[in-house]
């Protein structure tokens, strides 16, 4: 969606070293640009090798044997100067043989890991848990003005490696829990597990119920790819875990997700929507009508059901209500007015005057909205909606007025 890419940015962002406008900066422009979404993936790629690899100490008779190769000159300039020890003249082919078994060993890794994606084309989506949570009489009120198109839903391309709509591979991330359950740490209060109150830790396992009351809190390790903490008043039950897939569901309350792992690994369910996390961090909070509000902090997360998904990246909110879903996606520095119209448009059939409002009060970093909007309204608003958008953010060489119009998926994502 902008011009000049972010690569140079990249590993920062990956790291979470840049400032909260260079970082909103970033997740929108990896929005809509496939070059640096692929030069992303591939870092965070790298990242996740890095982890992996055994940390060995070199023996010690290898510094000896380094010294003895040096020459003369520089044992005696060694002596003199400590500093000198780590910058041999020769010995470069040990370093050299060192270095070269390395980038073999990451080659084959990374040939192994695509090679696996390529073999799990097909993602596994609970549907039938998800929409036995839902309330089926509050989806009669669905806004008319917004789409429900399952078939363009995927024109909004989530931040992902290519072929991410494949499993990630199961080998990359190896789950570590004991047998189907994840251990919980008592954070603050009386936490319990069933009718057990967990004193110090214990073990959450599948099928079984994690409770909060006012003034308890709970940390839960999910398998070996990050953390889960649970909030006062909430209630939470493992689903299901294995390696390629982490599944919780949030009922009631509040919980902070910190994952690092590949796309589509831990997701959990609310009564309203489903939170597939895409490598981030991110707060999600369920309300006792099974409203749900969530807030990435890093990374992204896409939110979806029967069809409609919402991609929300670092820096933005989205809200979802039961038999509706998830809303457009938003900035958290949006204008109150701006919000109170989305809402408006999302929930309450606000209709043309409320779309008004929301492309009015429209910035540039209010595209990632607008971006959304234009396959969920139909006829003359999504001519509106792209009017704005073009305004805002030219469209790129090679995007038409008639391809977007039309969601042609090719012209979005290049925009």
């Amino acid at each position: 969606m902008f011009s000049q890419h972010v690569s140079k940015n990249l590993s920062a962002y990956c790291h979470g070293e840049l400032n909260d406008e260079e970082s909103r900066g970033v997740a929108e422009h990896l929005l809509g640009c496939q070059r640096c979404r692929r030069e992303f993936e591939e870092i965070k790629l790298g990242v996740k090798f890095a982890e992996h690899l055994p940390h060995t100490s070199a023996p010690a008779s290898l510094w000896s044997e380094i010294e003895a190769a040096l020459p003369e000159r520089s044992r005696s300039i060694n002596s003199r100067t400590k500093s000198s020890r780590l910058i041999p003249d020769f010995g470069w082919q040990r370093v050299a043989a060192v270095c070269a078994l390395l980038l073999l060993a990451m080659a084959v890794g990374i040939f192994w890991y695509s090679s696996r994606q390529s073999k799990n084309a097909t993602q596994v989506a609970d549907k039938d848990k998800l929409q036995q949570t839902i309330h089926p009489g509050n989806s009669t009120d669905i806004n008319p003005n917004i789409v429900e198109n399952p078939s363009t839903t995927n024109n909004i391309a989530p931040p992902v490696a290519p072929g991410s709509n494949d499993k990630p591979a199961e080998t990359i991330i190896a789950s570590r829990a004991d047998g189907q359950s994840w251990e919980v740490a008592r954070l603050a209060g009386t936490p319990t597990i069933g009718a057990t109150q967990i004193e110090g830790s214990g073990r959450l396992a599948v099928g079984e119920w994690l409770e909060t009351d006012g003034t308890s809190r709970a940390q839960i390790n999910v398998a070996d790819i990050g953390q889960v903490d649970i909030g006062p008043n909430s209630r939470v039950r493992l689903v299901g875990t294995r390696s390629t897939e982490h599944r919780l569901s949030l009922q009631r309350g509040r919980l902070h997700a910190f994952i690092s792992a590949p796309p589509r690994l831990f997701i959990v369910e609310t009564p309203s929507a489903t939170a597939i996390d895409l490598g981030c961090s991110y707060t999600l909070e369920v309300d006792d009508a099974g409203r749900s509000i969530l807030h990435v902090t890093s990374g992204w997360v896409a939110l979806e059901l029967k069809g409609r998904e919402s991609i929300v990246p670092a820096g933005a909110i989205c809200v979802t209500q039961p038999g509706k879903g998830p809303g457009t996606p938003y900035f958290d520095d949006a204008s109150a007015r701006f919000r109170e119209a989305l809402s408006r448009l999302d929930f309450h059939n606000g209709g043309a005057k409320a779309l008004s409002i929301v492309l009015a009060e429209a910035r540039e970093y209010d595209t990632l909205t607008l971006w959304h909007l234009l396959s969920r309204v139909e006829g003359a608003e999504r001519n509106r909606v792209y009017e704005r958008l073009a305004t805002l953010i030219t469209p790129p060489q090679g995007v038409t007025r008639e391809g977007v119009l039309r969601l042609d998926k090719e012209m979005l994502d290049l925009w």
